[in-house]
């Protein structure tokens, strides 16, 4: 009986108060809740992907083809699903664009992985082989589907913006804003002292404004704040500006919290306002004997104070964002001043702390009004203005911006393009599937259904734009199987022809006909979808062009999302303890109060 109860006493020990899924069921859950996170994003992939209309518990509405942003606004509970959202994030933050395709991917490599699984193949082995597949795939893409060069073409910039446009909702206008987009992140490069390039997506703000087509959208040089002069009096245009910025009330001077001055005699209470009144203006005086002629806080500034600037002619803007300070400090060279307050236990206020620019200008489009900082002295900065008929797709226009923005400074940076269209994934295909035949170990499965995975681009893309997937997807296979052949085997080919050719009493250039086959071979590795004339076409001729980082990290960020989820085995979910009792009675009943 003892021993019966010891036994049953350990079972209570070891139980989880929880729920616990274990083996193939939790694997299985794990790819179905991620299959369906992809799915909810696959229609929205390519340049005639469809919109997704959000609606959240507010009654906000969101209408975008975004994939990081449908991701977000979706409320995912599993957290297998979750580690998918946070993927389209970090791809996002990495590259700002490919954050649709990624997900696919990862769900695709996920999918195909649980039918080896099903196969009887350990989940290690396939891991290792997901592993081998994406190193190998990602020194193809370096070595053989790369077009690098330290100085690319301004063309090929502009058709690397054109094709991250093409899938958004200015996707018919890519020609107008891929040169603004270009030509803006042009104007705001930065040389380090090690003589490297850098390209700042933050020195270029975005504004909206409401009313016009989106072709009167605008490239402004110089940085443009979303605020308007404190008073009307205050002029609208400064040339030689000298800029004092600030994140402090600039107010009448009052008494701190907690200071009670007793007053008995009436005339001395006129005195204490007249004191306060004259420290405001000595403050004020001290900013306008720096020579500063705009002055920006982040606060509020008073009408008191207003008035002392208005009548020295000084551009007052308050309210300005803290972001926007910090940015417009850094492009004209200004410091952001805290207090009045110096060592001495005084108050002053340096010309040092100044910024410096060509003309700061309160400019009017339509019904919304902007202050533009031309030319800062300190660094370049520009501004781009859109122009649309409502928010939502103001808003969808700035996100298509934004990525394109994204995907020029990555292309600047690391001076390499490959080409879009499912090129690259049609092409890792074919190596992966000739590659795997090579390792004589399990992980040779793991690599070919790596192979078949990454055929899910072209498929998506094909099935958006209402083409036949499986016959273009078996036309790209076969272009970039000529392209990977090797020589030899290509020599012989073009051999055959030419004895056909002299048996059938045809006259042939043999030299000729081989010339235009090895030709034929390098062209073919750049060739993708042509969705427009639903075809296969050399996108390198067409500009169908993405960045290479965009490739490798989408593929690198895919795989090891995949093989996280892979390696769980064990699902517990622990149940929330409920707290016992709580009234007065149960306190003494269980001791810890006396009655």
């Amino acid at each position: 009986f003892n021993s019966k109860k010891s036994s049953m006493s350990s079972q209570k020990t070891l139980a989880l108060g929880g729920e616990r899924i274990s083996g193939s069921q939790v694997r299985s859950q794990n790819v179905t809740a991620a299959v369906a996170v992809a799915n909810v994003v696959k229609s929205s992939l390519g340049p005639v992907g469809l919109d997704k209309m959000l609606v959240d518990d507010v009654g906000d509405v969101t209408i975008t083809n975004d994939g990081a942003t449908i991701l977000q606004l979706l409320e995912v509970e599993h957290p297998a699903g979750k580690v998918l959202v946070e993927l389209a994030d970090l791809q996002d933050q990495e590259v700002g664009d490919g954050t649709t395709s990624v997900v696919i991917i990862a769900a695709e490599l996920l999918k195909i992985a649980e039918e080896l699984v099903h196969d009887k193949i350990h989940p290690t082995s396939i891991i290792s082989g997901f592993r081998i597949a994406c190193r190998e795939a990602v020194e193809f893409i370096q070595k053989e589907l790369s077009i690098s060069g330290d100085d690319l073409e301004e063309d090929t910039i502009v058709n690397v913006a054109k094709t991250s446009m093409s899938s958004k909702i200015i996707g018919s206008e890519s020609d107008f804003f891929a040169k603004i987009v270009v030509d803006a992140m042009n104007a705001v490069k930065r040389t380090s002292s090690k003589g490297k390039s850098k390209y700042p997506v933050k020195a270029v703000n975005v504004l909206k404004a409401h009313g016009g087509r989106a072709k009167e959208s605008r490239l402004v040089d110089g940085y443009a704040i979303n605020n308007t002069v404190a008073s009307q009096a205050c002029p609208k245009k400064m040339n030689g500006a000298k800029i004092a910025c600030f994140d402090m009330n600039i107010h009448k001077a009052r008494m701190k919290m907690g200071v009670n001055v007793v007053v008995t005699e009436a005339d001395k209470l006129d005195g204490i306002r007249k004191r306060e009144e004259d420290i405001t203006k000595e403050r004020i005086q001290l900013i306008l004997n720096s020579g500063a002629n705009v002055v920006l806080t982040v606060q509020g500034i008073d009408d008191m104070s207003l008035k002392y600037f208005v009548e020295a002619g000084v551009m007052a803007i308050r309210r300005v964002t803290k972001e926007d300070m910090k940015r417009i400090a850094r492009v004209t060279g200004a410091t952001i001043v805290t207090s009045f307050s110096d060592m001495d236990g005084g108050e002053s206020y340096d010309a040092s702390n100044l910024g410096y620019s060509e003309s700061v200008v309160q400019e009017r489009v339509s019904d919304d009004e902007f202050i533009v900082i031309n030319k800062p002295k300190a660094k370049t900065a520009a501004s781009i203005v859109l122009r649309g008929a409502n928010d939502f797709m103001l808003d969808e226009m700035e996100r298509a911006i934004h990525d394109s923005l994204c995907v020029v400074k990555r292309v600047l940076e690391s001076k390499s393009v490959v080409a879009g269209g499912g090129s690259v994934e049609a092409a890792l295909s074919v190596f992966l599937s000739n590659f795997s035949l090579t390792i004589s170990s399990r992980e040779q499965l793991a690599i070919g259904a790596f192979a078949k995975a990454l055929l899910v681009i072209p498929k998506t893309l094909a099935n958006n734009a209402a083409c036949d997937a499986r016959d273009l997807t078996a036309t790209l296979r076969s272009c970039h199987h000529t392209a990977q052949r090797p020589e030899r085997a290509e020599i012989e080919i073009v051999k055959k022809k030419v004895q056909k050719k002299k048996e059938a009493g045809e006259e042939v250039d043999e030299a000729k006909m081989m010339e235009e086959a090895m030709e034929k071979k390098k062209e073919l590795k750049w060739y993708g979808l042509d969705l427009v004339n639903k075809t296969v076409a050399n996108n390198r001729l067409l500009g169908v062009l993405e960045p290479s980082m965009s490739k490798i990290k989408s593929i690198r960020f895919a795989t090891e999302a995949a093989i996280s989820i892979l390696r769980i085995d064990d699902y517990i979910k622990l149940t929330p303890s409920q707290e016992e009792g709580g009234s007065y009675y149960d306190a003494i009943n269980s001791g810890s109060i006396q009655g």
